[in-house]
């Protein structure tokens, strides 16, 4: 927030989202619930059934509870008390996280793309199936999208157009966006089958032979993951059949679990992307289109989501008028430096998960026991990989240091609004009230867990955007953002 921030101009109040998946659903509903309407077009004409994706992580689960619909997501998912690093022996704790959700939550994709879905509908959003996006024209006050539907070629004017179109996203090749990285050196593999002995839940087994674990899904449905030593390659073999799946699976445990009737073969790689740039003037990118790994840990589908969390706010504040100068750059900023540490961190994982020879194996040994013995290791692992860590950093070296940290009060969460900053009086005596207009909404909150701060303004996406440890709040907020 700036001078005038809160006031100006209404732009084109039209947003173009390429792809259905979870990250431009979640995107929708968020422009959606701040008065910005936003055309969701998605190339496949059905939702896809197979869920590359079965996990939820914490910081996505804040993210929906600041949304209050975190409900039915808590319902139906299986909670687990922890999650793997390169599936190590030692299972990461996340019982210590500092959250309302301190576990990861089993559901398959598929279901949190559909919950999501109707997420989006129901706050008004248009979702157009059988519609693909071929390029666009940037015009300076907007840009006119070409899509193929299922009744020929047409165009659609838009203030914004943000791709949410996956790895091979034709948003960010047609606005010229690099998107350097690694290619694929390992084949990882997986199987959705049916288990007539499956092992007990949480198995997984790692030796010279390779690593696999095996994950209940729900309708009878075991999930089969793994990398064996032949995987470290560049040449593609082909598609995995149930009888190589069987194979591998004998190699490593012992025994098939009588599985049979596939739903799902597949193979995918390691190859490893970053968009140079999250946004091109009036195109942005969001999810697998900006960021491309490895899915070690479950955390893609999650950063993704994090990502729109964290655009949408600010496209709605920049056409509605209310945004300060500069914020939608702030995207690219912020987003960018989770991207490059996703990417890390997923290649740190694959180096892991593929280390068969004994040297490699006696580091993965020290760092299953480290992880044991030393919670301050669980726990920085256990953020990282939850989310839980991000914060966003200020070129303020004046500002307090709870600046860019995120919220994780589930009764400040209830209050959040996509549309609004929350002002949190924490000493019930700056009158701060006098403040609230349509985008600055104020609580007053007693709470231990912000030091010694007297008041703080909550972003729409969860992260502290300002605050104060001094007595005279009001007085310190309007000295730095007076209307």
């Amino acid at each position: 927030m700036t001078k005038n921030s809160l006031g100006g101009k209404t732009m084109n109040n039209h947003v173009v989202i390429a792809g259905a998946g979870p990250v431009g659903l979640w995107l929708a509903a968020e422009l959606h619930l701040a008065g910005v309407q936003a055309t969701v077009l998605e190339q496949r004409t059905e939702r896809d059934e197979r869920s590359r994706a079965l996990t939820v992580h914490p910081r996505t689960l804040e993210v929906f509870a600041s949304r209050q619909i975190q409900r039915p997501f808590l319902d139906e998912g299986v909670p687990l008390p922890g999650g793997h690093f390169g599936i190590l022996d030692s299972r990461l704790d996340f019982r210590r996280l500092n959250s309302a959700f301190p576990y990861t939550l089993a559901l398959p994709q598929a279901r949190t793309e559909e919950l999501l879905e109707a997420h989006a509908a129901d706050a008004g959003a248009r979702i157009l199936r059988g519609h693909r996006v071929t390029g666009f024209t940037e015009n300076p006050e907007s840009v006119t999208v070409t899509v193929d539907g299922p009744d020929g070629r047409y165009e659609l004017e838009a203030a914004y157009l943000v791709g949410c179109d996956g790895a091979r996203s034709v948003v960010r090749t047609a606005a010229g966006i690099d998107h350097p990285g690694t290619e694929s050196t390992v084949l990882g593999w997986l199987g959705d089958v049916v288990l007539d002995r499956p092992p007990a839940p949480g198995f997984s087994c790692f030796g010279p032979q390779g690593t696999l674990m095996v994950v209940p899904m729900p309708g009878g449905i075991h999930r089969l993951v793994g990398i064996t030593p032949d995987d470290i390659t560049t040449d593609w073999p082909g598609d995995l059949t149930l009888a190589e799946l069987r194979a591998k699976a004998v190699a490593m445990a012992g025994d098939d679990f009588g599985m049979r009737d596939p739903a799902w073969l597949s193979r995918y790689g390691n190859a490893t992307r970053l968009a140079a740039d999250y946004r091109r003037g009036r195109v942005l990118l969001a999810g697998d289109a900006a960021h491309q790994h490895f899915p070690a840990g479950g955390v893609g589908m999650n950063v993704g989501i994090q990502d729109a969390a964290n655009l949408g706010w600010k496209l709605a504040a920049t056409l509605h008028g209310w945004a300060p100068t500069g914020l939608l750059d702030t995207y690219h900023a912020e987003r960018h430096p989770v991207g490059v540490s996703l990417t890390e961190t997923s290649r740190a994982q694959v180096a892991l998960m593929t280390a068969f020879a004994p040297h490699g194996l006696s580091l993965r040994g020290l760092l299953s026991e480290l992880i044991s013995t030393l919670p301050q290791l669980n726990d920085q692992l256990a953020n990282r990989v939850s989310a839980l860590d991000v914060a966003y950093p200020t070129a303020d070296t004046d500002a307090h240091p709870l600046v860019g940290t995120r919220v994780a009060a589930p009764e400040l969460l209830a209050l959040s609004r996509a549309d609004a900053y929350l002002m949190v009086d924490l000493t019930s005596g700056a009158e701060l009230s006098a403040l609230a207009n349509p985008h600055l909404q104020v609580h007053r909150h007693r709470s231990g867990a912000f030091g010694d701060a007297t008041a703080i303004l909550i972003r729409p996406d969860g992260h502290i955007a300002w605050a104060t440890g001094e007595a005279d709040a009001i007085t310190q907020f309007t000295k730095k953002f007076a209307a």
